[in-house]
């Protein structure tokens, strides 16, 4: 890719993140109004979440990793 290729990538890197970062107060807000509700149910979700989002940080591990 050309300097002027990996510039404009990083741009778009930079937008999805701010996207990303304003969509995270959303999904925390989210999760504030499932635990009123349903205190265990939620719990037991967000254990799930963890185990899952480690599973995808092991892969990306595997990934990074020299061949």
């Amino acid at each position: 890719m050309t300097p002027e290729q990996i510039e404009e990538k990083l741009k778009l890197i930079d937008a999805i993140e701010q996207v990303r970062t304003k969509n995270n107060v959303n999904w925390m807000n989210l999760l504030r109004v499932a635990l009123k509700a349903d205190p265990a149910g939620t719990l037991e979700l967000v254990r799930e979440i963890n185990t899952k989002d480690n599973e995808i940080s092991e892969l990306f591990a595997k990934l990074g990793e020299a061949v």
